[in-house]
């Protein structure tokens, strides 16, 4: 296991904590109650923070390996030409001795967090069907419009972190690595990873953020806005809740791994 900056693993870290309380959803449903809490453990997420913390544990993920940490620090080239390179042209990272390699540790590590979310939100989808022979999932929701107001609340506050780093590095192991071309979230994480072995944590920042992903995860939770605003009865917020809080934030991360735009069918 190799050391990373503190930033960066805290980042990666309040990432890692909300896709895990968020896969953890038990598709059990037996009251209202549960779907409530449910919806505020899925609902937690703040879109621009959950992007960066993608892109940061990514970055953990890809500093895992030791030829492409290494490489950096005994490269003979000038630090300061490298970071400026690396921060306008995040690609050349995957061109450095083990970058390649880097990647496929990023990719699988995001990837698997981002399946097995969107499995769960799958589940759960499915409950809000199966849910229905409970009288109690056919009366309508108390409050929707608070309801909806406490889901919005909820997604504009900052996730919190202080998860330990043994959870954060053991998730990473799980996820193996892929390979293939490196998607441009991915291509940005190893920069990233790159910046921070160099010293050059500031430079990583701007590149914290990529156009497809922030776009997928914004949706995704409009999507769920619109979902609750128009439901009625306590089943429509269970598949609201797995529909667009799980299903399609875990494809929004898995896709930000696939170089290509295709995406997971739900």
């Amino acid at each position: 296991m190799r050391a990373t900056p503190s930033g960066l693993t805290a980042e990666a870290s309040v990432f890692e904590g909300y896709m895990r309380r968020a896969r953890g959803i038990d598709a059990s449903f037996s009251g209202p109650a549960e779907v409530s809490e449910a919806l505020q453990t899925g609902a937690a997420g703040e879109p621009r923070q959950l992007e960066s913390g993608m892109i940061a544990y990514a970055a953990v993920a890809a500093l895992q390996e030791p030829r492409f940490v290494d490489g950096l620090r005994g490269s003979r080239a000038d630090r300061g030409d490298l970071a400026r390179r690396l921060a306008s042209d995040p690609a050349y990272a995957l061109e450095l001795p083990g970058g390649e390699a880097a990647a496929a540790r990023a990719a699988g590590a995001l990837a698997s967090q981002g399946e097995a979310l969107r499995a769960q939100g799958l589940k759960v989808k499915r409950a809000a069907y199966s849910v229905q022979h409970q009288a109690w999932s056919k009366r309508n929701v108390p409050d929707p419009r608070g309801r909806l107001a406490r889901v919005k609340q909820l997604s504009s506050e900052p996730m919190r972190g202080g998860e330990d780093a043994a959870r954060l590095y053991a998730a990473m192991a799980e996820g193996g690595r892929r390979g293939g071309a490196a998607s441009p979230a991915v291509t940005r994480a190893v920069a990233v990873a790159a910046l921070n072995v160099l010293g050059q944590e500031g430079r990583g920042r701007a590149l914290m953020s990529e156009p497809r992903t922030a776009s997928c995860l914004r949706i995704a939770k409009l999507n769920l806005y619109q979902c609750l605003a128009a439901a009625g009865p306590q089943y429509e917020d269970i598949f609201c809740l797995g529909e667009h809080a799980m299903a399609e934030t875990g494809s929004c991360v898995a896709d930000a791994t696939r170089a290509s735009r295709v995406s997971y069918r739900r």
